[in-house]
Parts: C-alpha cells; structure tokens; sequence
C-alpha cells in the first residue's frame, strides 16, 4: 500500500482559528538552506527546482527497489531572522534566512539520498542539486495552527502566537518558524492557500 504520512504522522493536520500544543516526532529530510526574499531571490527558486525532483526519484527508489511506496510530500520551510519582528511587524523579508525541505521515510539513508541526486544530474542537474543535504529535525514541543489565505496575510496570526498565545502557555519560543505548505501555490488562489503555521516552544 501506498503510505501518506500526511495522513499518518498526526502533526501534519492543523485547524484554523485554533493554537493547538504539539508533540512532533523526529523526522527525516532532504533540505537546501538559504537567505533573502523568496520572492525575489533565485537561490530559493533554485531550492525548489532541485529539491522536487529529488524527492521524487527517492520515491520510484523506494518503490522500485525497496518496494515501499509512499506519498511525495509537500514543501515546507524553517524561517529565522536576527529580529522576529521581521517575520511580523516590520515584514522584511530580505533579512529572512531559510531551510527549504521535504519530509522523507526514515527508511531512506544517504546512499539512496546521493543515488537519486546522480539520477537527477543524469537528466536535468538543476542548480541547486549539490547544495541537498539530508537532516532530521526534532522539534518537540510546538504551537501550530492552520492559516488560509495569501502568506503575506500570516504576520497577524504569527503575533498573536509570538506574543499571545505561546506567552499564555508559560513556555518560549525555541528554534525556528516552521510553515507546512499543503497548497501548490502554482495551481491554488492565494485566497485559498493552507499553510500549517509551527514554533517549537520550550518544554
């Protein structure tokens, strides 16, 4: 059967207009770091470009030669500044700095990581493909929610997490701003865009 760990792996739900507190496991991926506005600068295009075909080519990996089928997972990203108010007040994009990522089965190991970047070298060798690294990523304990709408409407919704929500628990905020992209802005409105809004909070 075909494993959809959207599905599976309860923290890849979330709902709107609530702050729920999470546990979430250790996960496994693939990752490309970066800096500067998305929108504009070409490395995080670049990340994107190179990040996609991989995954998919450790999926038919998977398959094929492990028979272990699973859903290609959607993009997500780690986001930090010096600041946090960048993120929500002032909204400066051009200070963000970034780890763009897809989710992998913890059965995959870097051999077959570096077999599918060769397979996709073979055939396209997008610009940022040597810059792949694989990581797992423990956040533990975090408040997420779920936004609907255009990314440049979250900076209301990640005040009141920031200084709000998370305060009320008695806990702070620890590593980094984690956003889950379970729209392809490609073929969805942004009025219409889901994106899972994470930030892991001290124990």
């Amino acid at each position: 059967m075909k494993v959809d760990f959207k599905k599976t792996i309860p923290t890849y739900s979330a709902r709107q207009g609530r702050f729920d507190v999470v546990e979430v496991p250790p996960l496994q991926y693939i990752a490309i770091d970066g800096s500067g506005d998305p929108n504009t600068a070409p490395e995080y295009r670049e990340a994107l470009q190179a990040l996609f075909p991989v995954a998919y080519a450790i999926k038919f990996a998977s398959k094929n030669e492990l028979g272990r089928d699973y859903v290609v997972m959607p993009l997500e990203a780690l986001w930090w500044a010096p600041n946090m108010n960048s993120f929500t007040t002032a909204r400066d994009k051009v200070q963000w700095k970034w780890t763009a990522m897809i989710l992998i089965p913890d059965w995959i190991d870097d051999e077959k990581v570096s077999a599918a970047q060769d397979s996709v070298e073979r055939t396209g060798n997008p610009v940022g493909l040597r810059r792949i690294r694989t990581m797992t990523l423990d956040e533990g304990r975090c408040v997420q929610t779920l936004h609907v709408g255009p990314y440049d409407d979250e900076a209301a919704i990640l005040a009141t997490m920031h200084d709000d929500v998370i305060p009320r628990t008695g806990a702070s905020m620890t590593g980094k701003h984690h956003e889950i992209y379970l729209s392809d802005a490609r073929r969805v409105e942004p009025s219409r865009l889901r994106t899972i809004l994470r930030q892991p909070i001290s124990p």
